[in-house]
């Protein structure tokens, strides 16, 4: 059998499985070094010794040296066993293709490279075999792979879709057809060429077959002790994660094989679209953005340190907690860029490292919020500036971002304050009412006098003039009327600090009368 501790492995990293299964890691390195110099005999004769009734991984190395030495029957013998055994195993079934094709079955190497798209449709060494083949019989293919399938139909003479799991009738198939054959000890009965492969993999146990109930129990036994040993060389270490140097935590696995917690591989590629490890660009995996935990990997962490991995979460979660403040009044997150005002959108282009970190934390902890202020001058940002509330994030393929942000009420972080207007009643509400209206008017007519095209404007960037309020102590307008004045960002950031309408509307008027006159 292909050991299924190893097989998890495999998808790690190398340097595991040789720790593991030394003995297995150099002999198969061995074999590879003479596939890689050519000397397909010896290649062979170390596969035949190496190959155990309980270990069938040697077959494919097996049936690299048979093609080597151009024996493509048991080539395709070998392969057979493989596929039947693992009948999602798309690489298996694209060799399979590679052999036909030597033999000269076209059509049967075709129906080949098919099953792979049917298991994995993106594979694109089908594609390339299946084009190469079928352009040079001058029959024209799509990219589609639904239309790609349509056009292998209409070259076999075979309905749409074809479903057989082998598709191989040449003759290496013979082996599992119309006979009785033994694998490991069991023997399978197969009648009729179109029975599925799958029933022989149901048919046939990974194990060799245990003659009674005694023999099972003592085979299970061995099995667990064999693997007790074998896990037990393995440490904390060997699952660290190469970034942040602590157990992986969701781990997930880049296409050029290294494998990182999910979050910082995120954090890395903000900086660079590259592979920390090997600098192999990841453009089209940070694209898609689909970060796929590596699940048996995360198995293995779960069944050998359940402690350890218990603590890492909690530190995770802990991280986490202090990201999400309930009260919004601790450690905000800075965003230092313009002032931005109550009620007013705030679009962003979001392209520094940094705050694409920001924005991902903001939507991950559920707060979506954050504050604006401006740069100011040996401080770093000002002092008073906006909370904004994020209403849509637009993700780019290249990590840029666009951010609809409303205002309300590594990056900087801040301990912060809400600011409220203070409240007034009586004759001190009736005079700022009467310069409210006074002010709202002298705005008014401001905007008319813009030209159509300058309004135009306003309204994409700023939306339309506020209507005045019921409640003058609300005034949206007045934030509005802020922010589509271009003014110094210093003055801004003042007006913007203002708990008092009135002296806030003095500015404005200040504001509008200069803007008259100009």
């Amino acid at each position: 059998m292909e050991n299924p501790t190893l097989m998890i492995l495999l998808l790690y990293q190398q340097d595991l499985v040789e720790k593991c299964f030394p003995e297995e890691a150099r002999n198969q390195s061995h074999i590879q070094e003479k596939l890689r110099a050519s000397d397909y005999m010896e290649a062979l004769r170390l596969a035949d010794e190496g190959l155990s009734s309980d270990d069938q991984s040697l077959k494919l190395y097996r049936a690299k040296a048979n093609c080597g030495l151009r024996r493509f029957t048991d080539a395709l013998t070998d392969l057979d066993i493989l596929c039947c055994l693992r009948p999602n195993w798309t690489e298996g079934f694209f060799r399979k293709g590679d052999v036909l094709l030597e033999m000269g079955q076209q059509k049967d190497a075709i129906i080949q490279f098919q099953r792979c798209l049917q298991l994995q449709a993106d594979f694109v060494p089908a594609k390339s075999q299946i084009k190469k083949v079928l352009e040079a019989q001058g029959v024209s293919v799509p990219e589609d792979v639904h239309c790609m399938f349509q056009a292998v139909c209409d070259y076999l003479k075979e309905p749409y879709p074809i479903t057989t799991l082998s598709g191989s009738q040449g003759p290496g198939m013979q082996i599992l057809t119309d006979m009785s054959i033994t694998l490991f000890g069991t023997k399978v009965k197969h009648d009729t060429s179109t029975e599925c492969c799958l029933s022989l993999c149901q048919a046939v146990s990974f194990l060799p077959a245990a003659e009674d109930e005694d023999d099972m129990m003592m085979r299970r036994e061995d099995g667990n002790r064999q693997r007790e040993q074998t896990l037990s060389v393995l440490t904390v270490s060997d699952f660290e994660c190469p970034l942040c140097i602590r157990l992986f935590y969701e781990p997930v696995t880049t296409p050029c094989g290294h494998t990182f917690c999910k979050n910082c591989i995120e954090r890395s590629l903000d900086h660079n679209l590259r592979c920390p490890l090997c600098k192999q660009p990841l453009q089209e995996y940070f694209k898609n953005r689909k970060y796929n935990p590596t699940v048996l990997l995360q198995d293995i962490v779960v069944e050998l340190f359940p402690s350890q991995l218990s603590e890492r979460k909690q530190v995770h979660d802990a991280e986490m907690a202090e990201l999400n403040q309930s009260n919004l009044t601790k450690d905000i997150p800075i965003f230092v860029c313009t002032v931005a005002y109550p009620g007013v959108p705030c679009p962003l282009h979001i392209f520094e490292p940094r705050y694409r970190l920001m924005m991902r934390r903001c939507m991950d902890t559920g707060t979506k919020k954050f504050g604006m202020c401006s740069y100011e001058h040996g401080e770093g940002f000002a002092g008073y500036g906006c909370m904004l509330e994020i209403h849509g994030l637009e993700l780019l393929p290249d990590g840029r971002s666009f951010v609809d942000a409303v205002g309300r009420d590594g990056y900087h972080t801040a301990d912060i304050e809400y600011l409220e207007d203070l409240k007034v009643d009586g004759h001190d509400l009736e005079v700022l009412q009467s310069l409210h209206d006074s002010v709202y008017q002298q705005a008014q007519d401001w905007y008319q006098r813009l030209s159509s095209r300058v309004r135009e404007q306003i309204i994409r960037q700023y939306g339309s003039m506020p209507d005045k309020e019921d409640d003058i102590q609300g005034q949206a307008w007045c934030w509005w009327l802020l922010s589509v004045f271009q003014l110094d960002p210093a003055y801004q950031t003042t007006v913007l600090s203002l708990t008092s309408l009135n002296e806030r509307l003095g500015h404005l008027r200040l504001v509008l009368q200069y803007s008259s006159q100009s």
